[in-house]
């Protein structure tokens, strides 16, 4: 990879390039970032050694340009960079909910190729969880080339482009439902007398091992699930109580009202 841009450097721009950097996919002088912020800039250029500009259009020199700016702000960035954005460019955009169709509209004439990607900030500690989709003009090559990124800083699917809102709802938001739950399982280990820095241990370490050992078994989690469930038991006790709550069909809910925000964001703006 001779080189890589980043339109907007806030934390999952920086996530990916400290795992690019930490799997010597690119050298750091040739990471470049742009962003309005100045403390932003100064933070990346001192921690990690790239350049960084304040300008979207002073980044395209690299073929490969990564779009990590907020959706609300997406077409009035491309629409800034289309003068110098080109066939030989390749564009991959992190921006929530905005389609292909809008990137690729954005960048009208140019025949930039494009990417839309959903990650997830678990790439801080690359262990994200990534979906990709090609755009019209995207090669399978330029595919590979995405998923060098998010591979780098955890995993990788390639999807059709009409399952991302619900990558969106599920990986992308998922951490906080996922974060909910493990401070109300510290809340509950604090109100049964332990200490906060114990219970914050023994949770985290819990659901660490048990994402560890879905993966790694590929048994079905309601097979786990019995594993540790004793007839008469502590852990049937719990279950009921969730289960009078309804919560499996709450998580259901939280992931469905993400998917149709995902939705609302992808709508044309008038």
């Amino acid at each position: 990879m001779n080189g890589i841009s980043f339109i907007g450097g806030g934390r999952m721009a920086e996530a990916m390039i400290s795992g690019l950097l930490a799997a010597k996919l690119v050298a750091a002088d040739r990471v470049w970032v742009a962003d309005p912020d100045a403390a932003r800039r100064e933070l990346l250029h001192k921690e990690y050694g790239v350049k960084v500009f304040e300008d979207a259009v002073a980044v395209w020199g690299n073929d490969l340009v990564v779009l990590a700016v907020k959706p609300q702000v997406v077409e009035k960035v491309l629409g800034q960079c289309r003068a110098v954005a080109g066939a030989n460019h390749l564009l991959v955009s992190i921006a929530a909910g905005i389609s292909i169709a809008t990137l690729e509209g954005a960048l009208a004439g140019s025949n930039a190729r494009v990417i839309r990607v959903m990650p997830n900030t678990p790439a801080l500690v690359q262990q994200g969880a990534t979906a990709l989709s090609a755009g019209t003009l995207a090669s399978a090559d330029d595919l590979k080339t995405a998923q060098k990124l998010f591979d780098a800083v955890g995993v990788s699917v390639i999807l059709p482009e009409h399952l991302l809102d619900a990558v969106t709802g599920l990986s992308g938001s998922g951490p906080a439902y996922v974060l909910s739950f493990i401070e109300a399982m510290i809340d509950s280990g604090i109100k049964g007398g332990l200490d906060q820095t114990t219970a914050r241990t023994l949770v985290l370490q819990t659901v660490l091992g048990t994402a560890t050992m879905a993966m790694q078994t590929g048994e079905h989690p309601a097979q786990l699930r019995a594993m540790v469930t004793s007839p008469g038991g502590t852990t049937i006790a719990g279950l009921q109580i969730m289960e009078r709550a309804g919560f499996n069909g709450i998580v259901m809910e939280a992931v469905e009202a993400a998917v149709r925000r995902s939705q609302e964001l992808g709508k044309p703006r008038a």
